[in-house]
């Protein structure tokens, strides 16, 4: 089936099909290619991407910016200080203004609504770089690294997430998985379970990809993993919460018996980052100082052969450009 994404915004893998992701995929391992053999590309010459940022980032602003511009686009950067959006102009009217300068545009913020207005009034594609409800840019990436280091099609590949299972990356993961036809636990307290129109929504994806998607908080079903993922106990803004988060999450730390726990001595541990895995960062010092413990994985696991976090990181920028090279060129 010959697959074409011309004009098309990129909010979540549940408006994509399976033959639509495994394009991508192809699409960026051909592009990560060509960047190690020094080849330079001008796919996206004379195009204009705006990244338009409420929420902080490294690994997305980074991967945009330098993908961007490795196709030959030119890159505008607005924050929340930067601009008139949804302040004194609204989300329409906003969109319809980027719209007529932009060629592409990337959201990374908040509600789901605000990308999906973007996308509604702006005529041209736009790219989800994280809401608080999904993330499936890194979707992409995470699943590019996992075939780069999986010998296996991923329809046998089982994937863990653990701590808070209702927070966009586990949803991402969820969406991904039932698209894929992977195998997916999101093993967590119950207090933090997914919402059930979620899991009723993958449920019917799942239907006919064949994927196998759960909820436990039985660590007997992190057997037979060959993915463990992760992801702080706090997003930011819900840094009030992490007493409680630390309480709930503690039991489902990444640790070296959680791993051993798979009976794969080859499982990988993937994690978006930023990670607390040690006490080397201003937030992680704090909180130890106030006697919260807030390490989703240790430092051991993070640092060992299990860990391809960095080359996860790598493929961010690789996937990004996937999308912009599918949806602009």
């Amino acid at each position: 089936m010959a697959v074409n994404l011309k004009g098309r915004s990129f909010l979540t893998l549940m408006d994509y099909s399976a033959e639509e992701i495994r394009y991508l995929l192809d699409l960026a391992k051909q592009l990560k290619a060509e960047h190690k053999a020094g080849f330079v590309s001008d796919r996206l010459k004379g195009k204009n991407v705006l990244l338009l940022f409420e929420k902080t980032s490294t690994r997305t602003r980074c991967a945009f910016e330098v993908g961007a511009t490795q196709e030959g686009a030119s890159v505008t950067f607005l924050d929340n200080k930067s601009s008139q959006f949804g302040k004194k102009e609204s989300l329409e009217d906003s969109a319809k203004v980027f719209g007529r300068f932009f060629d592409g545009i990337e959201y990374r913020g908040y509600e789901q609504s605000i990308v999906e207005c973007l996308a509604k009034f702006s005529g041209v594609p736009v790219f989800n770089g994280l809401t608080d409800i999904d993330h499936p840019t890194q979707i992409l990436a995470d699943i590019m690294t996992i075939e780069e280091h999986l010998d296996k099609p991923l329809k046998d590949v089982k994937v863990v997430f653990c701590g808070d299972t209702r927070n966009n990356m586990s949803y991402a993961w969820m969406y991904g998985c039932a698209k894929m036809g992977m195998k997916f636990v999101a093993f967590g307290p119950q207090e933090l379970a997914p919402d059930p129109a979620v899991m009723d929504r993958v449920a019917k994806v799942s239907e006919t990809s064949g994927a196998e998607i759960i909820f436990s908080s039985d660590v007997a079903d992190v057997a037979g993993a060959d993915v463990i993922y992760t992801d702080v106990w706090a997003s930011m803004g819900e840094e009030d919460q992490i007493p409680e988060r630390v309480r709930l999450l503690k039991p489902y730390k990444v640790t070296m018996e959680l791993l051993e726990a798979t009976g794969n001595p080859d499982v990988l541990f993937l994690h978006c980052l930023p990670a607390f895995h040690d006490f080397e960062t201003d937030m992680a010092k704090t909180q130890m100082d106030e006697g919260y413990d807030i390490r989703e994985v240790t430092d051991d696991v993070f640092r060992s052969k299990h860990s391809v976090v960095f080359d996860e990181a790598e493929n961010r920028m690789h996937t990004i450009k996937a999308i912009m090279v599918a949806t602009m060129a």
